[in-house]
Formats: C-alpha cells, structure tokens, sequence
C-alpha cells in the first residue's frame, strides 16, 4: 500500500473505466470538429484577476471555490474553475478575432478546479469539454451550439436529459430588471451574506439552492416579463432554430447560471437520475465578457459539459458504451527464438493497425495464456520450438477455442483478415 493517497474531492482515473471517460470527451467532441470548431489547450492556472473579473467577484467560484495562490515571483494566479474566460483570454491573446474569420470557434478538454465539499458528481478535480464561438451575434449560433451538444449526448445513447432555456437580457433591459429584483429581496428575510450578494449581482440570489431561500422566491419578478424588443426576438429566433432542428427543450424563466458574464440566451442541461448534482452541462451567450478582460466588444456564446456528470448520467440510464478492445492479439512465444520472432510480428501487427500485446517476462505457458484471457484479445498467437522448425504459428481463437496453424509470414495477413 502507497503512502500516498489521492487528495480529498479528486479522484484516479485507471483502466478499464477510464476508457469510458475517453469515450464521452470523444463522443462530445465528435460534432464540434466536423462544425468548424478547432482545438485550444490553455494553461492549467491564470491571473487570478481574469477570474475575478470575468466569472464575477460575487460568485461562490471567486469567492469560496478558487485555488488561489502567490508566486515565488509575487504573482497572483490559480487554477483555473471554468474554461471561458481562459479560451477567450487565449484568443485574444493571439488576436484571433483579428484573422478576418468571425466568429472564431474554438472547443477545448481539460480538468478544472473548485474547492468544494466533496459528493457524488461534485468534485474538487473534474473534466470538461467545452466549446465557444466568440465574435459574433446570431441566434443561429446559440442553436448551433444546443445543437451540437444535443447531438454528442444522443450518439452517447443518453435519453433522459433536459435542456432548460431561458434569455437574461442585455445591458439595455437587465438594468430595469435588477432594480424590481432588488426590490423584491429587500422584502425578504435573508441571511446577511445573501443580501450583500442581492446589492452586488441580484440574480445570483434565484441561483441558491437552499429550500429555506427557494420557498422565499415565490412569486419574485421574471426577467421574460422586463426583456426588451430586440432580446424578445432574439430569444424567440433561437427556440425556432432549435424547435426545427428537432431538439426538445424546457422553457426555464428561473434559469439563471452561475457565473456573472451570461447575457441574452442562457441553458443548461440536467439529468434527473443525479439527484442534487442534476446538472450535466450548460452554457450561454456572453456579450461583454471580452469588454471586461480588456478586450474590444466580441459577442460570443459558449458551453462547457462535464465529463464526469455525463459517465454518472450514463450509469443511471444503464447505457453501456461500445468501447474498442485494448487488445486483439496478445502473443505467447515459448523460447528465446520465438521471442525474437514473434515480437517482430506483434511490431509488424502495431504497424498495420492492430492492437497487440505481448507475454513479458519470460513467462510459461499456462501463466502466459491467462495473462492472455485477462486481455480481452479475441486471438492468441502461441509460437514453441516445434512450430518454428515447422515455419507456422499456432492462431487460437479465445472465444471459440478453435486452434489452427498459420504460417509465419502469412499470419500478419490472416489476422487483418479476420478482424476486418
């Protein structure tokens, strides 16, 4: 046993379950890159003041949830919570929206970091791919988005996941809309805390999930009922997009995210078999974010989906993945002769695109044939003395049993062959 363990709220991901956590990021990604969507990695930690300006200084990620830290330089950075604010960081960086090509869409995958209490689809450690089109106001876009990531849970074999919807306006109509939410809330009875946040960012308060503060907002103001004209067709133009499209959603007019930076089209994506984790993913239109960072207006909309939740989400449908087998052909050479010649083949089979392994160490026969079962490999390849003098290869069949002898320059073909 280790010494070490892995930190609190984090966990491993080890074979063979995490070739199913490759298989979502795969799945997700899938549509993205055949919609025009080109890679971005950036760093794992940021200047703390991206964060702070962009997801919001009244948001529980700045607040509560960074891993912030100092620098032997003196530097303030930490580790990144969400990947928006450090893919538009990186664009503008690079002055990508300068290429003449707008808007420039980008999609990502990495791990992200919150400090938080440690449950059952909330970690302190979770695993993203997200997406961002920046540079351009279209409902077209917005959809195209919902769309895609429709798309990525439905060729994942998920069923039973919501999409909520619902507009937060602009800087036109928001304004007005604040002002009747706040007023709302003073009449409340709310902990000190939540009043402070009622003053800086009223809407975060229609976000808390606490029972004793949700009973409370019965009946508070509606942000569809302040929308101004332009987010009111702006927002109907979207559910068209997505209505023809065939994707189903739910009207949500009390969705509101949690990061300060959402303007106009907000949405979310739950799965009610998580429990109080029901969130698998979300995202929305952010028209001022680039303003705030520093940069000029670029309107942009993004999402984020987590890796995790969707593997949760998953189980608690009962859907089980079809994965590629790690291994096809696992070779079992008897002697040192057979050694040398069958690792060739295993080299040669790699080559051809064949999964292939091999019995290290030295092992015997029964030994190595179990190590072979163990594998999943459909076929063996067991070679000994006699088969050498005799030029063949004995090809056994891990399903069937079935044993037959195959030549040795023959055997590379005949595997392609059979496994097509």
């Amino acid at each position: 046993m280790s010494t070490f363990k892995a930190p609190k709220g984090t966990y491993d991901l080890i074979p063979p379950d995490s070739a199913k956590y490759l298989a979502v990021r795969e799945a997700i990604a899938a549509p993205l890159r055949g919609s025009g969507y080109g890679y971005i990695e950036t760093p794992g930690f940021e200047n703390v003041e991206l964060f702070a300006r962009g997801v919001g200084e009244s948001t529980d990620i700045v607040t509560k949830e960074m891993y912030a830290f100092e620098t032997k330089g003196g530097d303030r950075l930490a580790l990144r919570p969400e990947g928006t604010a450090s893919v538009l960081r990186a664009a503008l960086e690079a002055n990508l929206h300068k290429a003449g090509n707008l808007p420039v869409k980008l999609w990502y995958s990495g791990s992200y970091y919150r400090y938080e209490r440690p449950q059952k689809g909330r970690y302190r450690h979770f695993s993203q791919v997200g997406a961002e089109a920046i540079g351009a106001e279209d409902p077209a876009l917005d959809a195209e988005l919902i769309i895609l990531a429709d798309q990525a849970y439905r060729s994942l074999g998920l069923q039973d996941f919501r999409i909520l919807l619902n507009s937060l306006g602009d800087k036109e109509c928001r304004p007005v809309y604040r002002a009747a939410l706040q007023d709302f809330l003073r009449g409340l009875d709310l902990d000190e805390d939540t009043l402070r946040r009622a003053e800086i960012n009223p809407l975060r308060v229609l976000d808390d999930k606490r029972e004793s503060v949700q009973k409370q907002l019965t009946g508070a103001p509606l942000l569809r009922d302040y929308l101004c004209d332009a987010c009111k067709a702006y927002h109907e133009e979207v559910r068209e997009l997505i209505t023809a499209a065939g994707v189903a959603f739910e009207d949500d007019p009390k969705l509101v995210r949690g990061l300060d930076y959402y303007t106009r089209t907000t949405f979310e994506f739950v799965h009610d078999g998580l429990g109080s984790q029901s969130a698998v993913g979300g995202g929305g239109r952010y028209d001022g974010l680039s303003e705030m960072i520093g940069g000029p207006a670029l309107p942009s909309v993004g999402w984020a989906l987590g890796v995790d939740r969707t593997v949760l989400a998953l189980e608690a449908e009962g859907v089980e993945l079809e994965l590629p087998a790690t291994t096809s052909v696992f070779a079992v050479p008897l002697g040192e002769e057979a050694r040398r010649v069958l690792f060739a083949k295993v080299t040669e089979l790699r080559k051809n695109g064949v999964a292939a392994d091999f019995s290290y160490g030295n092992k015997g026969l029964k030994a190595a044939m179990k190590a072979a079962n163990r594998s999943g490999a459909r076929y063996a390849l067991v070679l000994g003395e006699r088969d050498l003098a005799e030029g063949v290869v004995q090809l056994k069949d891990m399903e069937s049993g079935e044993q037959t002898a195959v030549g040795v320059n023959e055997i590379v073909a005949e595997l392609e062959s059979r496994l097509g």
